[in-house]
């Protein structure tokens, strides 16, 4: 399935923030309280808690850093 392009920002936004919420969560998680046999429900319920918070996040200030590297870079 392909999305009409204008969606693009939208979906990279919902990507990144997804791949960083799973991948963040689960290092604090196992970093704080070391692996256990409750982890995997603790990461995703981490995850899909946090993931609405970081979604939103990316959306707003994602174009702001961009516009900020353009700024830094030749």
């Amino acid at each position: 399935m392909r999305l009409p392009v204008r969606f693009a920002p939208i979906l990279f936004s919902a990507l990144l923030s997804a791949v960083m919420v799973c991948i963040v969560s689960a290092f604090v998680l196992i970093v704080a309280q070391g692996v256990h046999p409750g982890l995997p429900a603790q990461w995703l319920k981490s995850c899909l808690t946090t993931w609405p918070i970081a979604f939103p996040t990316v959306a707003v200030v994602a174009p702001w850093v961009r516009g900020l590297v353009g700024r830094m870079t030749a």
